[in-house]
This record gives C-alpha cells, sequence and structure tokens, in this order.
C-alpha cells in the first residue's frame, strides 16, 4: 500500500493539473473520454466515482480498480465509497469544482452493486455514454494502458477547465446585466413571464422552492417572518428533519407557521396524506402547509385540502407556483427589482447538482433579452 495519504495524493495531483492546465497527460483517446465524462452536464455522478475508485487504486494498486464494493467477492476489494465521501468530497468542497457535492454512490446506477465493473455491464441510467466511458476508463487502468495518477490527474485538469470556462461565461452574462440606475426596472409582469420562460428550461425542479424562498427574503421585514436555510436539492426530508421544502418561522423565532412543499407535477390526494404522517409526527403546531406545483390543479384536490383545516387546525391549500409570484410581485410592486435581484443570486449559487450551469446562464440570457430594450 502507498503510505502517501490519500488527501495529500489528490492535493499533488490537483496541483499538478493547476500548473499543467494544457499539459495532456495520458493517451488522446482517454483523453477524449474523460472529457466527455466530465463535460456531461446532465450527469456528473460518474466524476466523482471516477476519482474514488482511481484514488483508491493510487492508494492501494493491489485492489482490482474494478472493485468498489466489498460486497464483490474477492480479496482485492475496496469501498469506493469510503474514498468518496472521506476524500473526495473534501477537495471538491475545498477547490469547488463542477461536479456533484454528494457521494456518486447513493445515485442509482452505482448503489450496490456486487458484481464486477467489466465493460460489457450495463449500468441503468442516462446518458448511456457517460457510463461506458466510465468503465473503459476503469478498463484502461486494469489493462495497464494508462495509469491511475495520470487519468486523474486529467480528471482534475478538465475540472478545472471547465470551471474556468463557466467562471468566464458568467462573469461576460453578469457584466452585460449591468445598467445604469435611471433605467425603468422590469415591471412586474415582464418578471413574471421572464421566470416562466426559465421554468419551461429543462432540470428545473429546484427553481420553484428559490422562488418562494426569494419571495420571503425580499419582504422578511415587512412580513416579520423569513425562510429557514433551505437544505439540499438532493437531501431526503428523513435526512434533514424538515417537514417541506421552504419553512417559514416567526423573525426571532424557531417556530414554523407556514410550511411549503413543491411539485413539479400534480400535486394529489396522496401527496398530502404524506404531508398529514408528517406533521402527526413533528412537534411543530403550524399554521398552513402549502403545495405550489408547475402543473395543473384538479378540482378534487383542492377540495380535499380544505377539507383538512377543521380536521386538523392546519389550512392545506395547492397554489400555481406562476400564480403565486404573480399576486406576489404586484401586491410587493416596489420590492419586485430586489427579488428579481434576489432570485437570481440564489440560483447562481446554487450547486451544478441542482440547478446546472446551462439553466443559470440561461436565466441571464433570458434576463438580458428582457431588459434589452431598457438600455
Amino acid at each position: 500500500m502507498n503510505n502517501t495519504n490519500p488527501t495529500d495524493i489528490l492535493e499533488k495531483l490537483y496541483h499538478q493539473a493547476s500548473e499543467n492546465l494544457t499539459k495532456i497527460v495520458v493517451k488522446s483517446a482517454t483523453s477524449e473520454k474523460v472529457e466527455a465524462v466530465c463535460r456531461c452536464n446532465a450527469n456528473k455522478a460518474p466524476i466523482r466515482f471516477l476519482m474514488s475508485c482511481l484514488l483508491a487504486k493510487i492508494h492501494n494498486p493491489k485492489v482490482d480498480i474494478r472493485k468498489p464494493y466489498t460486497e464483490i467477492e474477492g480479496n482485492d476489494t475496496y469501498s469506493g465509497r469510503f474514498y468518496d465521501e472521506r476524500f473526495v468530497e473534501l477537495l471538491v468542497h475545498k477547490y469547488k469544482l463542477p461536479c456533484n457535492p454528494t457521494t456518486a454512490y447513493l445515485t442509482p446506477a452505482f448503489r450496490n452493486l456486487d458484481r464486477l465493473l467489466t465493460t460489457d455491464l450495463v449500468l441503468v441510467g442516462r446518458p448511456r455514454e457517460v457510463y461506458i466511458n466510465a468503465l473503459q476508463i476503469l478498463d484502461f487502468v486494469y489493462t495497464k494502458k494508462e495509469k491511475p495518477e495520470n487519468i486523474l490527474q486529467e480528471i482534475l485538469r478538465f475540472l478545472l477547465v471547465i470551471k474556468a470556462e463557466d467562471e468566464l461565461r458568467m462573469k461576460q452574462l453578469i457584466a452585460d446585466l449591468k445598467q445604469a440606475d435611471d433605467i425603468l426596472p422590469l415591471a412586474s409582469e415582464e418578471i413574471v413571464m421572464l421566470l416562466t420562460q426559465h421554468l419551461n428550461c429543462k432540470g428545473v425542479s429546484r427553481l420553484p422552492v428559490l422562488i418562494v424562498a426569494s419571495a420571503y427574503q425580499t419582504v422578511k421585514a415587512q412580513l416579520g417572518e423569513e425562510n429557514r436555510v433551505l437544505a439540499a436539492h438532493n437531501a431526503a426530508d428523513k435526512q434533514t428533519g424538515s417537514i417541506g421544502d421552504v419553512e417559514i418561522t416567526l423573525t426571532n423565532d424557531e417556530r414554523i407557521v407556514t410550511c411549503y412543499e413543491m411539485k413539479d407535477k400534480r400535486v394529489t390526494k396522496t401527496d398530502i396524506d404524506v404531508a398529514l404522517q408528517k406533521l402527526s409526527k413533528t412537534k411543530s403546531k403550524i399554521d398552513n402547509y402549502i403545495f405550489i406545483t408547475t402543473d395543473i390543479i384538479e378540482i378534487e384536490v383542492t377540495e380535499y385540502a380544505k377539507s383538512l383545516y377543521e380536521k386538523t387546525g392546519v389550512e392545506f391549500a395547492v397554489l400555481d407556483c406562476i400564480g403565486f409570484i404573480r399576486h406576489f410581485l404586484h401586491f410587493f410592486h416596489r420590492q419586485r427589482s430586489q427579488f428579481l435581484n434576489l432570485y437570481q443570486t440564489m440560483v447562481l449559487a446554487e450547486p451544478t447538482s441542482s440547478v446546472s450551469q446551462p439553466l443559470k446562464e440561461a436565466f441571464l440570457a433570458l434576463r438580458r433579452v428582457a431588459e434589452a430594450d431598457r438600455r
């Protein structure tokens, strides 16, 4: 086993990559596969999966890189999840690398596998090509066509290149939005249209949460209420202990008074029953439990929600996301620009696992178009 600590291995390779951003240390065919994995915005789990496997192989050359699960037979297995959560995750957060902030081993494709990860294995997930490339990269190391440290350095190099590209584009887009103070701001209905366009993009399930949270942050002084810190997008309520996606408390008071749950599909009676079960298991006595949906609202579901107040003392409601924010913007018309800026800040601050880089750039581009006539 390599006596070097895994953290030191990662740091060394990271600095080598950062100091040689134009230097490719693997074969061109390997580099192409690494780039394809790193640039796949639709699925970033394979990046950390590969980093953990490669790190384990560097740390202990005796392991079979294709066996990152202790459930696989043989004495040359290892726990890829251990290397991912213990070492790779720290590096990702420390240097804000453009990959998932949480472990790859809880994603469906990499959860609880018990067989050798050979190139003929079909991992369930999309896009399929990213998994094919990941397995081929493991095979390159197993067959000794490439050294694990070289591939890991190449992954880090591409992550740094992509990060620099993303930051440059974002700076340019934000710079294009800067305008003089005397320019008329967007009207409430124009902001509604901008948000509607953003919600029509792909991978937007986190956006309704940010819309509602931004609204409360905008007028918390007037309301005397504010939202709690948002839980991670992929964190289950059971893990966080939260009741819903956005929890509203009175200022300087921990008691939850209103809870919002976001749905990018139709709200059903079953969804409301699940909420009732959650409330029955918590000590919090809330006033309102509100579902925000981007889909249609069925009358029977609305009626069912209304019927629960007399039984529970909690008022349940199902609201349309755009309808909610339209009313808010007109009601707090003078704060509409502050809301829009807060929403932008929250969108850009989200990890790419919940709001992808293309989705962030889409908002800035859409806002630029919306404000073009004001210049």
